[in-house]
């Protein structure tokens, strides 16, 4: 039976010898002839097929969900490849982007599917299986099964990843929202979640004993008492810190975190002034710099991180970077900051409705706020760190 004009046609090539023989050809336009002024057909090939029955079905099926064929055989690695050049352009820390690297090289099972053909069984197997062989350090060679974490942020990118093939007409559904991680993985990501170790006033002690002692003691001091994120201290710009006001103006990440301002703690004046001349010396447009890298003076926060490093191991420390950022806000709870100054200083959402609409704390009480913090914790004690819910500090 002949299919109406436009539908599509199905038909047996010539070579006999073909595995797949029958050929589905269809309609994806039109265009004029401005010569004669007809119109023809804009025929692509669909694609081959062992028997007839098979050809109809793939044709009938196009005709009920139509798709963009150029997309047909989009493998897993290539919708990374176009999504990844996307998202990764609407970021604002290299941090994120360096998250969903890592993620994606776990992903390696399902790199050469095509991304039509996966479905829920295969990506959950991939986050069942996930491994990848480490190829540095002590552990180069070896096979490294992914945490519990690493799954996690794997079925993120997952869900992010199929959300835009479905707004881009590659694929109908988006079968990474069609399953939850497992309860086991979610049990697993709470007991992996390492436990936050603020600095205690000995060791706080310590680093301003050392701080014209060791480079970048001070960059640490300076993000205790502001409580920057590390990331956002390693890329603060001159132009944004004003001496004459005592503010750094900048931010990350959330919607709240950007364009933030933060007072400049009277403690950290000093160290503050020190890095702005020195920025000014190296015609930097950056407050903190390497002077001594080996790949130029532009911090990074890798850079931070591996001095960082350096610092706690030469004091006998045992931090991580984020840390200084949980001290402040410790330190401000201890000195009965007010909770919606403390937010605005760190970038947190105001979750209360109140605070959030009507309460507008002018530059002079976040200063005020700021300066009630001193420089160790009250009474000679160091209290225990508090995370607070639904907040990523």
């Amino acid at each position: 039976m002949r299919r109406a004009n436009g539908t599509g046609h199905v038909f047996r090539m010539k070579d006999k010898s073909r595995r797949n023989p029958w050929r589905v050809r269809i309609t994806v336009g039109w265009e004029m002839n401005e010569a004669t002024g007809k119109s023809k057909q804009i025929i692509k090939t669909l694609g081959y097929y062992p028997s007839r029955r098979k050809a109809e079905v793939a044709l009938n099926e196009y005709l009920d969900d139509p798709y963009n064929i150029g997309n047909k055989d989009m493998t897993f690695e290539e919708l990374y490849k176009e999504w990844s050049e996307y998202y990764f352009a609407t970021l604002s820390g290299v941090s994120s982007v360096r998250t969903i690297m890592s993620a994606y090289r776990y992903m390696h099972l399902i790199y050469k599917m095509k991304v039509r053909d996966i479905r829920v069984r295969h990506l959950e197997g991939c986050l069942e299986d996930a491994y990848i062989i480490s190829d540095r350090g002590k552990d180069k060679g070896k096979k490294r099964n992914a945490s519990a974490c690493v799954k996690a942020r794997m079925k993120s990118v997952f869900n992010l990843m199929f959300d835009y093939a479905v707004r881009y007409d590659i694929v109908k559904t988006n079968y990474a929202r069609n399953f939850e991680v497992s309860k086991e993985i979610k049990e697993k990501k709470k007991r992996e979640k390492k436990s936050v170790t603020i600095f205690s006033n000995v060791e706080l002690m310590t680093l301003w004993d050392n701080v014209d002692k060791y480079s970048f003691v001070d960059m640490i001091l300076i993000g205790i008492y502001s409580g920057w994120r590390p990331q956002e201290l390693a890329i603060l710009k001159v132009r944004d810190v004003d001496l004459d006001g005592d503010t750094f103006f900048g931010g990350l990440k959330t919607d709240a975190g950007k364009n933030r301002i933060v007072p400049i703690h009277p403690l950290i004046k000093n160290l503050v002034n020190r890095r702005y001349e020195e920025a000014m010396e190296l015609e930097s447009e950056y407050l903190f710099n390497d002077s001594e890298g080996q790949r130029g003076t532009v911090m990074t926060y890798d850079k931070y991180r591996h001095r960082f490093e350096k610092i706690m191991k030469r004091l006998d420390m045992k931090h991580r970077p984020h840390e200084t950022r949980h001290t402040f806000s410790t330190l401000a709870k201890a000195y009965d900051m007010k909770d919606n100054v403390r937010k605005l200083i760190m970038g947190h959402a105001i979750i209360d409705f109140t605070d959030r609409v009507y309460t507008h704390p002018m530059l002079e009480e976040l200063r005020y706020e700021m300066g009630k913090v001193e420089k160790w914790y009250p009474y000679g004690t160091t209290p225990k760190f508090e995370a607070e819910d639904g907040i990523d500090i």
